[in-house]
């Protein structure tokens, strides 16, 4: 059946870390290190972390802290007493504004190429409840049917129940929706057990042995999901 409803993760897809954010507030408690190189080394992080184990024994405020840790060690960067006071301070403004706050220069033509296709376009995201404030700050809110954040729902992916409730809020139906997502066994499993296909965008080529249709981009997401290739 064709696709009329595409459900896309919010951060890694959408909206990235506010790396510049995050290499100043690691300089002003005497760390170095580039917003470049932080941006560089996240893949190989986030696909650390993306273990089915890990997954399944935390939760998602648990594993993005436990990321950012890994994307500083990744990065070449040391965990002292200096990172981890950084880190309390971003957490700190994470939990006020949410430190997912840039949004990709490819992000918006995709978009607006979706919409121009005729899909329905609905968020599906592991959020801490500042998800619609963000997005309204950032002027992403028009681009969407529905935007639906963990927090407020009170169910987190992979957990089927929250693809479920996406889909029946949204009015879609499994087989004609397709969820786009960065973390195999938090969107991938979690789609798939809700009955939807779903797609990998693998901005690192690091998930080449997986078993999903994977993209680079989200403009790739875009010609996928528009010729069917990926069925």
């Amino acid at each position: 059946m064709p696709i009329h409803t595409v459900f896309l993760d919010a951060g890694g897809i959408l909206v990235h870390p506010n790396w510049s954010r995050v290499s100043e507030t690691l300089e002003r408690h005497g760390v170095l290190v580039t917003a470049n190189a932080l941006a560089a080394a996240e893949p190989r992080a986030k696909q650390r972390l993306d273990r089915g184990e890990t997954i399944e024994s935390t939760n998602d405020e648990q594993r993005g802290w436990a990321y950012f840790d890994l994307v500083l060690t990744e990065a070449g960067v040391p965990l002292t007493a200096r990172t981890a006071a950084a880190l309390l301070e971003l957490n700190a403004y994470h939990r006020q504004f949410n430190l997912w706050e840039t949004v990709p220069n490819d992000v918006m033509p995709a978009l607006t190429a979706l919409r121009a296709r005729g899909f329905r376009l609905v968020v599906v995201s592991n959020a801490n409840g500042t998800l619609l404030s963000m997005f309204t700050r950032l002027g992403l809110v028009g681009a969407f049917d529905v935007i639906f954040d963990s927090h407020v729902v009170g169910i987190e992916k992979p957990d089927p129940r929250f693809f479920q409730h996406a889909l029946e809020q949204s009015g879609a139906l499994p087989e004609t929706t397709v969820h786009v997502g960065d973390l195999y066994h938090v969107d991938v499993v979690g789609a798939r057990s809700a009955g939807i296909a779903a797609i990998l965008l693998d901005a690192g080529n690091l998930y080449t042995d997986y078993d999903c249709p994977r993209a680079r981009t989200i403009g790739e997401v875009v010609d996928l999901i528009a010729d069917g290739s990926w069925r």
